[in-house]
């Protein structure tokens, strides 16, 4: 089982930046890809980015160049910094453990944080 907290979210004016925070416990956190979605009301779960456990990142097309990926396998923390912000974004983000490749589709990945808020206001 691995166990997972985020952290980070808020309310930001657009342009603005937050980072959030992911902390893993349970078993060996960088023998997994990290993932976070977010899901917007009455909108379904989309995928925003993933890091491998090898440390390849992928990026949805729309957060590209504004959002960064990363991982402390030391500290079995994954992090997601948002830059740049837009009303677009808010949404409630969720981080996710999966398998070592880093799939993009929700369902391939066994576990998921409560998830956090992000607002951005106009």
């Amino acid at each position: 089982q691995v166990q997972l907290v985020e952290s980070g979210g808020g309310l930001v004016q657009a342009g603005g930046s937050l980072r959030l925070s992911c902390a893993a416990s349970g078993r060996t956190f960088s023998r997994y890809a990290m993932g976070w979605f977010r899901q917007a009301p009455g909108k379904e779960r989309e995928f925003v980015t993933a890091i491998s456990s090898s440390g390849r990142t992928y990026y949805a097309d729309s957060v590209k160049g504004r959002f960064t990926i990363s991982r402390n396998n030391v500290k079995n923390t994954g992090f997601l910094q948002m830059n740049s912000l837009k009303p677009e974004d808010t949404a409630v983000y969720f981080c996710a453990a999966g398998p070592p490749l880093a799939p993009t589709t929700g369902n391939e990945y066994d576990y998921w944080g409560q998830g956090t808020q992000v607002t951005v206001s106009s």
